[in-house]
């Protein structure tokens, strides 16, 4: 089955899936897998590898299923299970409540959920937002049991803040490969400073839908706000005493800037050994292994090194779940891929050109929506928009900017069972599938829609 009713098929394939995870408690893992095979019965794929009529090789769908799997653990799995690791020694050593005092010292009690949306939105510039939630959530635990916030305002919160940066501020890859695909690559800094001020109005929109939700849903790690003080000062007790603001830093912020030094190589094309070096100290999986051996010095010092073994078993236990669920939606995600639905979505991308600035969102809201990524949505959407141009009156610098952003707004429109970053935030969050719809689905739709608010109001100015 091809075109108009694969998609119908798809659209209906979803909700199929929604309700078996939410309403029948059946498996995300057991739901996504016979989700994803029987789409990709129904679109068509070739059961085993075959030779297509250009000389190239079409992959059966068995090896698409693999290849959907394998590529996710490649791309996130050591980060996951990296992350959760820093995550727990910084726990276990009283670092995240340290981090916790820091920032309330700096932002106030009465400001965790803008601190820490604000937090995201820095860090994901340099980082990957799925990286950057695993690699701060210690912090986002911390300060829920410091302050006695909602734990789901609070996972929103950090989610909405490195998502929107993630889609619309390079040195990330996905807008940077759109701003050159877009013919704007050489004016990066033009893109950087318009994905900040297409932040803005999204940023506030996250704000007030966390707080929104975090009275509406409850995670399974809310804290009584009535025992707050107490288990706070019993944390600290546990302790004796916390460990200095820079040793519970480190972990955290060398990985972070080992990312951003990377990003700026790669970002001016540098070469030669140092540059090598720096970009091979930059890649998620290394940087983080350079902060995994940071927080085990900081175990150490804190005298707890022989626990560390359990450490490393329970992370694991508490990773697994995670890594599978994730590895599905990568599957779910590859089998869209290798049907005709993209291309179907490009041939008949024409009809939507009399939306102009709105076009580039729509078309990349749809394959974000279909595909899961946000940065082939970004990649894949710019090759699309790019001969538009001046078809759309978006053929100047800054207008070509300006559907950058908009495509990038599309690209986080919305986060489902498809997107791996959903299920870093819902199981990380401590929240079921059923309430992550409600809260990461919903939310990434309402960031879009203010993301494409903004840069339309913007459209009317900037020529």
């Amino acid at each position: 089955m091809t075109g108009l009713p694969f998609v119908l098929v798809f659209v209906l394939a979803i909700v199929v899936m929604v309700v078996a995870i939410s309403k029948f408690k059946i498996h995300p893992f057991i739901s996504i897998m016979c989700i994803s095979l029987l789409l990709g019965l129904i679109a068509g794929i070739p059961l085993v590898d075959t030779k297509a009529t250009d000389g190239r090789t079409v992959q059966g769908l068995a090896n698409v299923i693999g290849a959907g799997f394998a590529g996710t653990f490649t791309s996130i799995g050591i980060v996951i299970i990296l992350g959760a690791l820093i995550g727990t020694i910084l726990e276990k050593t009283g670092a995240a409540l340290k981090l916790a005092d820091m920032i309330i010292r700096l932002v106030g009690k009465n400001h965790p959920t803008t601190a820490i949306e604000l937090m995201g939105w820095v860090v994901s510039i340099p980082v990957f937002c799925d990286s950057g939630f695993v690699i701060l959530n210690p912090i986002r635990k911390a300060l829920v049991n410091r302050t006695g916030v909602s734990s789901v305002a609070m996972t929103f919160a950090l989610s909405a803040g490195l998502y929107i940066s993630h889609v619309f501020i390079p040195p990330t890859p996905g807008p940077i490969a759109a701003a050159n695909t877009l013919g704007i690559g050489d004016n990066l800094l033009l893109v950087m400073g318009m994905g900040v001020l297409c932040s803005i109005l999204p940023l506030v929109a996250g704000y007030f839908f966390a707080k929104y939700i975090g009275g509406t849903v409850r995670a399974d790690d809310e804290v009584d706000s009535g025992k707050v003080a107490k288990t706070y000062e019993e944390l600290i007790a546990e302790f004796k005493k916390l460990p200095n603001g820079f040793s519970a830093l480190a972990p955290i912020v060398v990985p972070i800037l080992l990312m951003a030094a990377s990003s700026i190589i790669v970002m001016a094309k540098g070469t030669g050994t140092g540059a090598n070096i720096i970009k091979f100290l930059g890649t998620p999986v290394i940087a983080l292994a350079v902060g995994t051996v940071l927080a085990v010095l900081q175990l150490q010092f804190a005298g707890k090194i022989s626990e560390f073994y359990n450490i490393v078993e329970n992370t694991l236990k508490v990773t697994g779940p995670i890594l599978f669920i994730t590895a599905a939606g990568g599957v779910l995600g590859r089998v869209i891929a290798s049907s005709d639905m993209v291309s179907y979505i490009e041939t008949h991308a024409a009809t939507l050109q009399i939306m102009g600035i709105f076009f580039p969102f729509i078309l990349s809201a749809i394959l974000k929506t279909a595909q899961g990524s946000s940065t082939v949505a970004l990649v894949t959407s710019a090759g699309i928009i790019a001969p538009l141009l001046p078809v759309l009156g978006l053929d100047s610098p800054v207008r070509a900017a300006l559907a950058c952003m908009a495509i990038g707004a599309g690209a986080m429109t919305v986060s489902h069972a498809n997107d791996s970053y959903f299920w870093v935030v819902t199981n990380f969050g401590a929240m079921s599938p059923e309430r992550g719809y409600k809260t990461q689905t919903l939310g990434t739709l309402v960031l879009g829609i203010a993301g494409m608010t903004e840069i339309f109001i913007l459209s009317l100015f900037m020529h």
